[in-house]
């Protein structure tokens, strides 16, 4: 049942990669049938001021085929602007791999897109085939077979068993379809050799600094919690002690008094010097793991929220630490903002990858210039060389996919 249902999965994300792949075909054909046209025209010089902009759509799809790709798999850096002078982007290195790409995808990414679809759509449609057959006369034969006349039950439900037939086609062979859909882009969009070694160097000097900023953050928010809040209930415990000595000899009952009030200002002190503790790391996963830490979260949360957790093998503490505050903030942002009536959290381990969703049906448009805690989310996750995807269209959902380097 385990390899039965790994199938499924997997035969049902291949068909959303198919779909997607199939998108940016289309994309990449539109894109090719431009870039092809204002070549014409170059040929008889009227052509060369929309030049660069041809450039910079087939820049711009390439582009989304690299997100595409980055959320299935091994992530595909993106190149910086196109040159604005044109024979410096036609040597760009980037730019011809890009031409050769929409060259590519625009075929093989459509046939393989097309078939893909058909695959499921042929399955369902004859399988059902025995609930309608008696909609359509025996003369206009089988679905996609014309001359096979349906006289009865039984030859629909031969259909029928060739529908299983298209099913099982979909789960066999759709991932095999999927990774060749994206072969094109895996092999021509990331960077030239000698060129990914640069664009690498920045990335680590970008999230080394981040990191940094993130370090200086946290930082801050210990030092504003223990300055405003413990250190003033230890002043006031200071303060009380000091009375009640005063008082001590001239009235018993008030210093007793006093004395309870400084006790109940030290078990505040020590409450907020664990709340201090908790967020620097919080102890629930040294003692239940990363699946009893997220399930407290949920239980906790005031949206219905339903967790599933698939992680065999514990990441290093500094990770699971990291998963840990991008769902709490994330539900945090869930229950203020969102206005959601559920949330889906999914923690997933994939190799050496450790990958966190979190989902909820609300009405959407969340924003990082806003502010909401998402920057500081992404800079958490970037400081441990993770990649955050935020998808927020107006009206919603809200999906946020979090992936983080997974050491043991």
């Amino acid at each position: 049942m385990t390899y039965l249902r790994d199938r499924i999965r997997a035969s049902v994300d291949a068909l959303e990669h198919l779909v997607g792949g199939l998108g940016t075909a289309l994309l990449a054909l539109a894109a090719l049938l431009w870039a092809a046209l204002v070549a014409v025209a170059c040929l008889v010089g009227v052509g060369l001021p929309a030049a660069p902009g041809a450039l910079r759509v087939v820049r711009s799809v390439a582009d989304r085929e690299r997100a595409r790709l980055s959320r299935w798999g091994r992530p595909v850096p993106a190149p910086g602007p196109v040159p604005a002078a044109l024979r410096v982007a036609v040597r760009d290195p980037f730019v011809r791999r890009e031409l050769g790409w929409v060259t590519l995808h625009s075929v093989s990414g459509l046939v393989t897109g097309m078939l893909g679809l058909a695959l499921p759509l042929y399955a369902v449609q004859d399988v059902t085939f025995p609930l309608w057959y008696r909609l359509i006369p025996p003369e206009a034969g089988a679905p996609g077979i014309i001359w096979w006349h349906i006289d009865g039950l039984a030859e629909a439900l031969a259909v029928g068993l060739l529908g299983v037939g298209w099913l099982a086609a979909t789960v066999v062979c759709g991932p095999a379809l999927a990774r060749l859909q994206a072969r094109p882009g895996r092999w021509l969009l990331p960077p030239p050799p000698g060129v990914d070694l640069s664009l690498r160097v920045a990335e680590l000097t970008a999230t080394r600094a981040a990191a940094l900023d993130a370090h200086a953050v946290e930082l801050r928010r210990i030092e504003r919690s223990l300055h405003d809040g413990t250190q003033n209930r230890l002043v006031a415990v200071n303060v009380l002690l000091g009375a009640a000595r005063r008082a001590v000899r001239r009235d018993p009952e008030r210093a007793d008094e006093i004395l309870g009030r400084a006790q109940d200002a030290a078990e505040q002190a020590l409450g907020e010097l664990r709340t201090v503790v908790r967020g620097i790391l919080p102890p629930v996963l040294d003692d239940r793991g990363l699946a009893g830490a997220l399930a407290g979260l949920a239980g906790s949360c005031a949206v219905p929220c339903r967790l599933t957790v698939d992680v065999a093998v514990r990441c290093a503490v500094s990770v699971e630490a990291t998963a840990y505050f991008v769902v709490a903030e994330a539900l945090t942002n869930v229950v203020r903002h969102s206005g959601a009536g559920h949330v889906d959290v999914t923690v997933r381990r994939e190799q050496s990858r450790l990958r966190v969703t979190v989902e909820d049906d609300g009405h959407g448009d969340a924003d990082e210039a806003r502010g909401s805690g998402l920057t500081g989310i992404r800079r958490r996750v970037e400081a441990y060389d993770g990649r955050l995807t935020l998808t927020s269209p107006p009206g919603g959902p809200t999906r946020m996919d979090v992936e983080l380097p997974c050491g043991s």
